[in-house]
């Protein structure tokens, strides 16, 4: 006996669909967005000497909060992902957030 074999065709999306994928794209992007600037905020983080550093920790404290962010977000797309709201490609933004946060954080620390 064979069983069917599930047709490659799309369904075509209802508004239900629609409105739920626009709503997760928000989310997503606010997401991003948020963490892009952390990240942005640690990478422009300059000690001015080597007392300050106050400074580094504030670029540190960004960065982690970054990295948090982007793990969160990433969480978040890979929900959307599996329940067919968002496509693949948005695994790309976190990732690339996560990466620029991991490098301020280690190979580019800023120096005293």
């Amino acid at each position: 006996m064979t069983t069917p074999v599930r047709s490659q065709v799309r369904e075509p999306r209802g508004p239900r669909t629609r409105i739920a994928s626009a709503l997760c794209a928000l989310v997503l992007a606010l997401g991003h967005l948020v963490t892009a600037y952390l990240t942005l905020l640690a990478h422009l983080a300059d000690p001015a000497g080597p007392w300050d550093s106050e400074s580094v920790s504030h670029s540190n404290f960004a960065a982690g909060s970054a990295l948090t962010l982007a793990a969160v977000t990433a969480g978040m797309t890979w929900v959307f992902v599996k329940g067919g709201w968002v496509r693949r490609w948005w695994y790309v933004i976190p990732s690339a957030l996560a990466v620029a946060a991991l490098l301020r954080l280690t190979v580019l620390v800023p120096e005293l």
